[in-house]
């Protein structure tokens, strides 16, 4: 039984501007180890303005904006897709099961209540970059969860079963065996993982 469990990994996903942050755990859920640390990068280098996307069209009407902004969308969901595909088949090369995608990004907000259009634009990305990973992630025909960033703390605690500082001493832990960069991306991605890990 354990060795099987050794064999399953999950994908934890920190979403940024124009990427995201990976870290791949494999379990035991009791003993993680990260096999890969890597970022995605979400930017079609070809296309102007898939790193900021809303910033080009953010003076516009919030409807005519997101409109005319769904070019630029669809050209980073591509990105997305392969980013991810890439990952699973590296991961499966490995003879790794991968139990699913867990992504910790922004929570959904009303876009149309942000009267500033630069901080709206800011947030409209932090959400397309979000939306993007789970997109991506069906489309590799994997199960994917998302978690509010803000709350992965108590979630954890709850899958986990264990208190918040023994949780922050593992990833400690991780972080100290994988070396850095090991931020608060890094153990935000990794934390996702493991609680994909333990809901399996």
């Amino acid at each position: 039984m354990g060795s099987a469990k050794a064999k399953i990994a999950a994908i934890g996903l920190r979403p940024k501007t124009g990427r995201a942050i990976a870290v791949v755990l494999r379990g035991p859920v009791e003993a993680v180890e990260i096999i890969e640390r890597v970022e995605l990068k979400l930017v079609d280098p070809q296309i102007r303005g898939t790193y900021q996307p809303y910033h080009q069209v953010m003076e516009l009407p919030w409807s005519e904006a997101l409109l005319k902004a769904k070019p630029l969308v669809r050209a980073i969901e591509k990105v997305a897709v392969k980013a991810i595909a890439e990952l699973a088949r590296e991961l499966k090369s490995q003879k790794l099961t991968i139990a699913g995608v867990a992504i910790a990004g922004p929570v959904d907000r009303d876009l149309t209540k942000i009267g500033n259009y630069h901080i709206r634009a800011h947030a409209a990305e932090g959400l397309l970059f979000r939306d993007v990973l789970q997109a991506a992630a069906a489309t590799n025909k994997l199960k994917y969860q998302c978690f509010a960033e803000r709350s992965l703390p108590e979630q954890a605690a709850t899958a986990l079963g264990l208190p918040a500082t023994e949780i922050n001493e593992r990833l400690t832990m991780l972080g100290r065996a994988i070396g850095p960069p090991w931020r608060a991306d890094q153990r935000a991605a990794a934390l996702s993982a493991w609680i994909a890990l333990a809901r399996v």
